[in-house]
C-alpha cells in the first residue's frame, strides 16, 4: 500500500510540472496540442492549448472527422488574435465538442486545398472570430451550432476569400457581430439571433434568412453604400420573425441600402425602430408590420447615380405602428396593392409616386389614410 501511495504522488507531481495531459484519440492514439491529424480522430478529454502556438491542432487528411468527443479545446495564457483553434486544410468535418479563446476558432487557409468543410454541434465560445474562411471558392455548412461571445461570428479574409455559408438549426447569442459578409453568400435556416450587438453586417454580398427567429439584439443589420464596388446584393428574409430588437440598424447607419431588398410572410413586432431601406428594387410580400416605433419606409438607392425604385409592395399588414405604416418615397415607382394598414400614428399608406395595384385598405390612421393611392376603409 505505501508503494502504490508513493506511487500515486509520483504521477501528480509529473502532471503538476509537465502540465494536463494529452488528450486520446479513440483505438489509443494520443494526440497532443499542436498535432496535424491525417486521419479520423475521436478526443476522449479536453486540450488546453497555449495561444503562442500556431494552431491547436491541423486537419490534414483529405474526407476526415475530428469529433471532439463533447470536450472542448481552449486557449490558455494571454490573449493572442493570431492564435488559431483549429486549422483546416482539408474537405473534411469537426463536430461534437467546444472551441473557446482563440483568435480563430476554426479557420481554413489561403494555401490549403480545402474547398468544403461541415461543422456540426460545435459550441464556439469566446473567440475573435469563431469561423474564418481565408479561401477562394469555399463553401461551409454548419448545422446545430452555438456561437456565443465572440467578436465575430462568420468572418473571412478581406478581398481574400470567397464562398458561401450554409447555417443550420444554430444559435448565435451574445457576440459582437454575428455574421460579417464580404464576398460570400450567407443562407440561414431555422436559426436564432439573439442579444447580440448586430446579427449581420452586410458589406458585398446575398444573405437570406428563412424560418429563423431575430429577437433582443441591439441591431438586426448594417448595409451600407460607400458608393465604391461593394454592395449588398440582396437581403431576403422568408417566414422570419423579427421582434423586440432595439433597433433594425445602428444609429450610424440608419438606412439599410441594399441592391434588392426582399421580405416574405415575415414578422416584424414591436422594434425600438422602424424599417428603412434604400434599394433599387424590393419584393415586400406577405408580411405584418405591428407595434413598431415607425413601420416600413423606402426609397431608391442612390449609389454612383440615382436610382428610382421599383418592385412589388403586396398582401402585407401595418398595425398600430408609430409613425407611417409604409411611406415610399418619391419618386420611387413600385406597385403597391392588396395591403392593409390600421391604427398607426402617422399615414397608413404613403406612397404618392407609387402604382396602384388597387385592393389597399386603410383606416384610423393619425395623420391620413393614404396618399397616393385609393384605399378602401374595409
Amino acid at each position: 500500500m505505501k508503494q502504490a501511495h508513493g506511487f500515486a504522488v509520483a504521477v501528480a507531481t509529473a502532471t503538476l510540472l509537465m502540465g494536463a495531459p494529452a488528450a486520446q484519440a479513440s483505438g489509443g492514439t494520443t494526440v497532443h496540442c499542436g498535432d496535424t491529424l491525417t486521419h479520423s480522430t475521436k478526443l476522449t478529454r479536453d486540450l488546453s492549448c497555449p495561444g503562442t502556438a500556431p494552431f491547436a491542432l491541423r486537419i490534414a487528411g483529405e474526407g476526415i472527422v475530428l469529433d471532439l468527443g463533447g470536450h472542448t479545446i481552449r486557449r490558455t495564457g494571454p490573449e493572442n488574435l493570431e492564435s488559431v483553434g483549429i486549422t483546416v486544410d482539408t474537405n473534411s468535418m469537426v463536430r461534437n465538442g467546444t472551441i473557446q479563446g482563440f483568435g480563430k476558432g476554426v479557420a481554413t487557409t489561403e494555401s490549403s486545398g480545402v474547398r468544403n468543410l461541415r461543422l456540426h454541434q460545435l459550441a464556439l465560445l469566446d473567440n475573435r472570430a469563431a469561423i474564418f474562411n481565408g479561401v477562394v471558392d469555399m463553401r461551409f455548412l454548419i448545422t446545430e451550432c452555438r456561437l456565443r461571445g465572440n467578436f465575430v461570428g462568420l468572418d473571412g479574409e478581406p478581398d481574400g476569400s470567397t464562398g458561401s455559408f450554409d447555417v443550420r438549426s444554430s444559435v448565435f447569442t451574445h457576440n459582437e457581430v454575428a455574421m460579417y459578409v464580404d464576398f460570400h453568400d450567407i443562407d440561414v435556416l431555422d436559426s436564432t439571433f439573439t442579444s447580440n450587438e448586430l446579427a449581420v453586417f452586410c458589406r458585398q454580398g446575398r444573405v437570406r434568412f428563412r424560418s429563423s427567429t431575430l429577437t433582443w439584439n441591439a441591431s438586426v443589420s448594417t448595409i451600407p453604400n460607400d458608393g465604391g464596388f461593394r454592395q449588398c446584393d440582396e437581403m431576403r428574409f422568408e417566414n422570419t420573425l423579427i421582434e423586440n430588437n432595439t433597433a433594425l440598424a445602428p444609429p450610424e447607419v440608419p438606412v439599410w441600402q441594399p441592391q434588392k431588398l426582399s421580405m416574405l410572410d415575415s414578422l416584424v413586432i414591436s422594434n425600438g425602430a422602424g424599417l428603412q431601406a434604400a434599394a433599387d428594387t424590393v419584393y415586400i410580400h406577405g408580411n405584418t408590420f405591428f407595434d413598431n416605433a415607425d413601420g416600413l419606409s423606402l426609397t431608391g438607392r442612390d449609389w454612383q447615380v440615382p436610382v428610382v425604385l421599383t418592385g412589388i409592395i403586396r398582401g402585407n399588414q401595418f398595425l398600430s405602428n408609430d409613425g407611417d405604416g409604409l411611406r415610399v418615397e418619391a419618386p420611387g415607382k413600385p406597385t403597391v396593392l392588396n395591403n392593409v394598414a390600421l391604427g398607426n400614428t402617422g399615414f397608413g399608406l404613403f406612397a404618392p409616386t407609387a402604382f396602384d395595384g388597387g385592393g389597399n385598405i386603410a383606416r384610423d390612421n393619425g395623420a391620413g389614410n393614404c396618399v397616393g393611392l385609393t384605399c378602401a376603409s374595409h
